[in-house]
């Protein structure tokens, strides 16, 4: 997930519009923007005040919906989603928003996250007669809803959230409502804005200026807002617990054009590049960053070192972040593909590489490589954040411990491996203070699970596939974590 999580994967992109004569076309629009997030599918449900009519397919949004596909697609509300598969297969079936019928009317789900008790939930469902289409943890939340019964739509809505564990920010769409949850920790990025009478909802804040919003506010944690013809609703399912941001947001997810929680992500990597120079200074040449999520770390440290930025690495923009290919074999040979040294920046010189973080490794290796063919006298990493140690449960499939690098070497053993001639980590403490999230929380409101073990939420035993289960287990079990 991360510029080296070009080894972790994560993340999706929820969209919803709600009274706009071009649902449709909007959500194309703020799907795009939110392209980042996924690019293994997309897809888009709109309303017409009567029915739910959907469409997806795997691909990129441009790939999934051409102008013909649009104008089939009529209504005045609509949700929309951009996909990576951290839970569940990559099927069409799995591909979001889910979409469901019944006698008292239709819902669609677009969930951005990973529920830690989805297995359970959906085992207890199966075992009172659920039978389920996909295998996404998604659906789990549509059979809790339909369990409800005859209560009011919103009473069972609410009380279906309420059992949910672990990362979600969700957008929900009715015949004739908008419904917007996060879950109570707030640990994925969800935001209100309007445009003229129109109100919108987005996973990043770059969607807004794409579709010419206005951004409003955050969703809060545990908050359940609906959006109908009289306006804004805002209630609690839940009460809000410690905030619990994910971190990677701020360092590697979010588009630098976007705020997370009031904050503009390209200045929060400005500082952290600076606390870098600061904690990790070296003598060097050149300053290059590893495009796109670190250039804004790159010049902050180039900035505060006193050394020249350059663009010793030049990206072809028709190649997909390496993180987001579907398989490892695929991320290694798209590397070359997608960046290139630029030798005459390089050749002779000694050279600081600013990146987000290391994940695997492999990444970090190969373009250490590429400069140092193109001519790079030295060639220093700097990383942006600490190193990922642990496995994540809310979003980012990084399965085991096995698979991180920093989980199974020390830092000389990791320098060795990727071949740099020096290599530093920004420390839990100082990226912290560098984001500067005025929070009281005990973890200044951040999850830091990755670098630090402590997860946020409890960890249950079938928080995982089977495969994974025994390790993840154990190991979670030896940081103390309950499950």
């Amino acid at each position: 997930m991360l510029g080296e999580i070009k080894g972790l994967n994560e993340e999706c992109g929820i969209f919803g519009v709600y009274n706009h004569i071009q649902a449709a076309h909007m959500t194309y629009y703020g799907l795009h923007s939110l392209q980042h997030r996924g690019q293994e599918g997309a897809g888009i449900v709109v309303s017409n005040g009567d029915t739910l009519e959907q469409s997806k397919g795997h691909g990129l949004v441009t790939e999934v919906f051409d102008e013909e596909r649009l104008a089939k697609l009529p209504g005045h509300s609509a949700i929309g989603h951009v996909r990576y598969s951290t839970a569940g297969e990559k099927s069409y079936e799995n591909i979001q928003p889910l979409l469901f019928h019944s006698h008292t009317g239709s819902l669609s789900v677009a969930h951005n996250g990973n529920l830690v008790n989805a297995t359970k939930l959906r085992s207890e469902l199966e075992d009172e007669g659920s039978i389920f289409q996909t295998t996404s943890d998604t659906e789990v939340i549509a059979h809790l809803i339909r369990k409800g019964g005859k209560k009011p739509p919103h009473d069972r809505i609410k009380a279906s959230l309420k059992q949910l564990e672990g990362a979600f920010a969700i957008v929900m769409l009715l015949e004739d409502q908008l419904i917007a949850a996060l879950d109570p920790r707030g640990m994925r990025p969800l935001s209100l804005g309007k445009v003229g009478e129109s109100y919108v909802v987005a996973s990043e804040t770059c969607a807004f200026d794409v579709v010419g919003a206005e951004y409003v506010r955050e969703i809060q944690p545990g908050e359940y807002l609906v959006i109908d013809q009289d306006g804004l609703h805002s209630s609690t399912f839940a009460e809000k617990q410690d905030r619990s941001v994910c971190t990677m947001e701020y360092v590697y997810f979010a588009r630098p054009d976007s705020q997370v929680d009031g904050d503009n992500i390209h200045s929060t990597r400005k500082q952290l590049g600076k606390k870098l120079a600061d904690i990790a200074p070296v003598e060097a040449d050149v300053v290059t960053g590893v495009p796109d999520s670190s250039i804004s770390a790159a010049i902050g440290y180039a900035e505060q070192a006193n050394i020249p930025y350059e663009l010793g690495l030049i990206k072809n923009r028709y190649v997909g972040r390496t993180f987001i290919q579907p398989s490892q074999e695929m991320r290694e040979r798209g590397v070359r593909m997608k960046l290139s040294p630029v030798r005459k920046i390089v050749e002779g010189k000694r050279v600081v590489m600013v990146d987000d973080s290391i994940v695997r490794g492999t990444t970090s290796r190969r373009i250490v490589s590429m400069l140092k063919e193109a001519g790079a006298k030295e060639v220093h990493v700097r990383i942006s954040s600490p190193p990922i140690k642990h496995p994540c449960f809310y979003g980012i499939d990084t399965s085991t411990s096995s698979e991180l690098i920093a989980a199974n070497n020390s830092i000389e053993e990791i320098r060795e491996e990727i071949g740099a001639d020096s290599i530093s980590f920004l420390p839990t403490d100082e990226m912290v203070e560098a984001i500067g999230r005025d929070d009281s929380s005990p973890n200044c409101g951040h999850c830091l699970a990755c670098f630090t073990g402590n997860y946020p939420t409890d960890i249950y035993e079938n928080s995982v596939l089977p495969h994974e289960k025994d390790q993840l287990v154990q190991e979670v079990v030896k940081q103390g974590a309950s499950y």
